[in-house]
């Protein structure tokens, strides 16, 4: 069993120093809205915290470990709102951090349509802890790896990201972004060049109350929202189709995630919910040859919606589900 927990870990590193990096992918994609999309800061108007933890392929010695947290505000002011969003990804000896400025911009188009269109700059660091990797040489040979150690183990560069957001009626939208716009280097050796792809996310979705249908609704009804998230980053392309369903106090939802190669996961979440605070747990059920012996994924959310300053806004809230 260790030796295959070892080979994975193998596999994980050949990959990251034989091709792009990738994007850590939450499973609870809106309740990390602004890494999802910059141009949803501020969509709930009220200031907003939100916090995630995803533990994937927790059966594996040193696994793939996220954390994220995300401060977002509108104010009227500037026409839009700001958010403030950090990150730190763990993996196998790797580890990234980055953190990021956003604002978005809102436009009321016509009555029942609102834009919302964004801009995010921040700065990354990839650091390698060469001492903890464990190659395919070493295992086979029992001896130190003949690997050439890089010219530096902590690579950093300034990022940009920029989205869109189209909202109709406040509860219709269809959203995209793009991250990594200048496909900074992230390669740990001088003589290579190893470019983060660019990132490129669609998102679609409604939000359905059964007494008000389209028009409205309170947190108490019983309510329906059906989404559809696409994300492309170089060669890697993954589609997830799912439904969230409330039933106040309690949200559930159920997904479907594609990597066009081969079915990945399916997605259950379980949360709970109250004006002030929302929790979530999902797990992911690996599809895929890895199988369920990598232990699938664990995600947990935290989203606390803090009171409004007393003054009147001229927009409302986009009804973006939250989990």
């Amino acid at each position: 069993m260790r030796s295959r927990h070892l080979i994975l870990i193998v596999s994980l590193i050949t990959a990251y120093f034989s091709s792009s990096a990738q994007d850590v992918g939450y499973s609870q994609y809106f309740a990390n809205p602004v890494y999802l999309n910059p141009a949803l800061a501020g969509s709930k108007i009220c200031p907003r915290v939100t916090l995630n933890y995803r533990n994937q392929w927790p059966a594996i010695s040193k696994g793939y470990i996220s954390y994220s947290a995300a401060w977002d505000q509108h104010f009227d002011v500037i026409s839009g709102g700001v958010a403030i969003l950090a990150n730190d990804d763990a993996m196998a000896g790797l580890n990234m951090l980055s953190g990021s400025v956003v604002y978005s911009y809102r436009l009321r188009m016509a009555h029942d349509l609102t834009l919302n269109a964004a801009l995010q700059a921040g700065y990354f660091q990839y650091r390698l802890d060469w001492d903890k990797l464990i190659f395919e040489d070493q295992i086979i040979s029992g001896e130190p790896t003949k690997e050439t150690r890089p010219d530096n183990l902590s690579v950093g560069d300034v990022d940009f990201a920029a989205g869109l957001l189209l909202g109709y009626n406040e509860r219709v939208y269809l959203g995209g972004a793009v991250h990594h716009i200048t496909m900074p280097d992230v390669s740990f050796y001088s003589e290579n060049n190893n470019k983060l792809d660019m990132k490129i996310t669609i998102h679609a979705g409604a939000l359905y109350d059964q007494k008000e249908g389209f028009k409205g609704g309170d947190i108490e009804d019983l309510s329906f929202s059906p989404n559809i998230v696409y994300i492309q980053q170089g060669n890697f392309h993954q589609l997830n189709t799912g439904m969230y369903v409330n039933f106040y106090p309690f949200v559930s939802g159920l997904w479907f995630r594609h990597n066009f190669e081969n079915p990945d996961a399916l997605i259950l979440l379980l949360g709970f919910q109250q004006p002030q605070f929302k929790i979530g747990y999902s797990f992911d059920f690996t599809l895929s040859k890895l199988s369920l012996k990598s232990g699938g994924a664990h995600e947990v959310s935290f989203a606390w919606q803090l009171p409004c300053p007393k003054k009147e806004f001229k927009y409302k809230a986009i009804k973006c589900p939250s989990f």
